[in-house]
């Protein structure tokens, strides 16, 4: 008995950059559990943002921009960020009636007859004819390898495990990563752990002054020239460099901030350099980033020799059907709305190439070709539960 739903789009992911996807999916004609499905493997709404760590509170957030067709407004700043966005989420699928069907783990997806893909899930498989993964990269924490780093007898987490600056208290705390996320951890563990140590690749690029739109396009066109070679993607801040805020310039002038270069080699007890320095420490907190989730899309074999997959926009090169938004240059929250609706006018033109023989307009399932609003479509504006 064949179990395969037939749908014309699948997104995978209700993150950001999913739900702008299926918003623009929505707003262009195509009808949810139709026209379009949105597989999610999350418990809940709120895409990574759920998982944050509960010290990071709304007001710490920089550059979070709402979703395309509702504004995020009367947060309380002092809320944490993970309850504020995932109410946000929660409220926007259901303002837009998305139906996020959760969770459900994308195994695979492979070719399938007719031009067609098949996605596999936990939940069954969906036979699509085009694609939009919107998988982030909260899935896949990168964990660097030393040598020596299995005999630690301290504990070793991710910024993905990160419970928060409590849990340091009175210990001795080394920071691997010159990121944003880095650099955070630092300032927030200082006042409770016994001591930290932030240790870098490469000496951190810390920006002054106002971060203008030209800026931002040059750092995203560095980014986007990688994907678009076929390479990994580098995250936007390692191009643009370190804000410079208040609190920045006080973990600099305190030496929270006094960076070392990385170790080469870790000990039972903590961390050694070849000159013969050597740190004590109770905990390594790896603040060294993540990768792309792209692993269920193995099948179709779309990686480069270079390591990434080739995007053109957010278009893949080697196979049309599918579009990675949130990738590269669009792994932003402005980045990934601005790609939602870029991908669907891709994929909407797609489908109406590929449309089969002696199909009309009424023949194309969901209006796809419509640009008119969904009637039930709300205004944009937060619902009255969410604002309260």
């Amino acid at each position: 008995m064949n179990n395969t739903r037939e749908v014309e789009v699948v997104v995978v992911g209700a993150g950001q950059a999913g739900l702008s996807s299926a918003y623009h999916l929505r707003r262009t004609g195509f009808a949810p559990d139709e026209g379009f499905v949105v597989l999610d493997h999350s418990p809940g709404p709120g895409g990574a943002w759920q998982f944050r760590w509960p010290s990071l509170t709304y007001g710490k957030v920089h550059g979070m921009h709402a979703l395309p067709g509702m504004e995020l407004t009367g947060a309380d700043p002092a809320r944490p960020s993970s309850e504020v966005v995932s109410a946000y989420f929660d409220a926007y699928e259901r303002a837009f009636d998305l139906r996020v069907r959760r969770p459900v783990d994308v195994r695979a997806v492979r070719e399938g007859t007719g031009g067609r893909l098949l996605v596999e899930t936990s939940a069954g498989t969906w036979s699509t004819r085009a694609l939009i993964n919107a998988t982030g990269t909260w899935d896949r924490p990168f964990w660097p390898r030393y040598p020596g780093q299995e005999t630690f007898r301290g504990r070793q987490l991710h910024t993905a495990q990160y419970p928060g600056p409590e849990a340091f208290t009175g210990l001795r705390v080394v920071v691997v990563g010159g990121g944003a996320s880095g650099t955070q951890h630092l300032l927030e563990l200082a006042p409770y752990a016994a001591a930290t140590t932030w240790v870098t690749r490469r000496p951190p690029v810390f920006r002054e002054g106002p971060f203008d739109e030209d800026a931002g396009r040059s750092a995203v066109a560095l980014v986007e020239e990688r994907v678009r070679q076929g390479l990994p993607p580098r995250s936007v801040v390692s191009v643009t460099g370190l804000p410079l805020k208040d609190a920045v310039r006080q973990g600099l002038e305190s030496g929270v901030l006094d960076r070392l270069p990385l170790f080469d080699r870790i000990t039972p007890d903590g961390v050694e350099w070849d000159d013969g320095r050597r740190v004590d420490a109770d905990v390594i907190l790896w603040a060294t980033g993540f990768r792309p989730a792209v692993d269920h899309l193995a099948p179709l074999r779309l990686r480069e020799p270079g390591g990434g997959i080739r995007v053109e926009g957010t278009r893949v090169v080697a196979d049309p059907r599918i579009h990675l938004v949130g990738y590269g240059p669009s792994a932003s929250t402005i980045g990934a709305n601005r790609a939602g609706r870029a991908a669907i006018r891709d994929i909407r033109r797609l489908l109406a190439e590929t449309a089969p023989a002696g199909a009309t307009d009424e023949d194309t399932p969901a209006g796809a070709m419509s640009d008119a609003a969904p009637a039930d479509a709300t205004p944009d504006a937060a619902p009255a539960e969410y604002a309260a």
